[in-house]
């Protein structure tokens, strides 16, 4: 499965951006698809994932309530709405592709398939 990651750009404090993931080669039947980001200098850090199977989703708690991942069944994409984003929010965004269990859907070990990321820009 490879994974293209669209969306991104460059918003000021308070805006929002939709990214979007889109899988060629395969599907996500069976998979969760999670988004991940990488704010500059900083480590990988989750925050969101979606089991296209039952639609069960997990969040990073300082994105609650700001970002809403979802699945688009007859585009065979996952969205990633980001609303009140904030300049710390800046970052390249990535999804990704796994079968972890609910418990680790947080954990990057856990998925094996990586698009390339998008990068979003948060300015003041």
């Amino acid at each position: 499965v490879q994974l293209q990651a669209s969306g991104g750009g460059s918003v000021q404090t308070g805006g929002s951006l939709r990214l979007s993931c889109a899988a060629s080669g395969g599907t996500f039947t069976g998979y969760t698809v999670a988004w991940f980001r990488q704010p500059p200098g900083k480590e990988r850090e989750f925050l969101a994932a979606i089991r296209w199977s039952g639609g069960t989703t997990n969040y990073r708690d300082s994105v609650k309530g700001r970002f809403t991942i979802s699945k688009d069944n007859a585009k065979n994409t996952v969205n990633l709405q980001m609303n009140s984003l904030k300049p710390e929010d800046t970052a390249v965004y990535a999804c990704a592709v796994g079968r972890p269990i609910t418990s680790a859907m947080w954990s990057d070990k856990m998925y094996y398939y990586w698009g390339q990321g998008t990068l979003v820009t948060v300015s003041s």
